[in-house]
């Protein structure tokens, strides 16, 4: 039963990822991966949301298996590598520090917004 909830977030995860980040990337005319960023720091912050309030199916449902596929570390290390060989290191550093700060923000935002609801 519980892969069964995983599946089924993923089902809904992954091509929400895919539609969010493409939406995002094509209103933005710069090398830096905003789609990607964007996806990563909304799924920080909806699985701080679902941990704080959740119980454990939900949290298989919508926190493995929907924010697992939503967002993407292996996506976010090629696109900063990307970045960094092309001489974007600039946007490299920004992506990989913003990355950091904006999803552990995020992350205990949703934490703090569950426990006090």
């Amino acid at each position: 039963m519980n892969w069964l909830l995983v599946v089924a977030g993923a089902m809904v995860g992954a091509p929400l990822r895919y539609l969010t980040d493409r939406a995002v990337q094509s209103r933005h005319d710069s090398v830096f991966p905003w789609g990607t960023f964007a996806v990563n720091v909304t799924g920080c912050l909806l699985l701080g949301l679902i941990t704080g309030a959740a119980g454990p199916h939900v949290q298989l449902l919508l926190g493995t298996g929907l924010c697992g596929a939503l967002t993407t570390y292996s996506t976010f290390s090629y696109e900063t590598l990307r970045l960094a060989e092309t001489g974007a290191g600039l946007y490299a550093l920004a992506n990989v520090g913003g990355s950091l700060v904006a999803g552990l923000g995020a992350a205990y935002v949703g934490v703090e917004l569950a426990q006090a609801v």
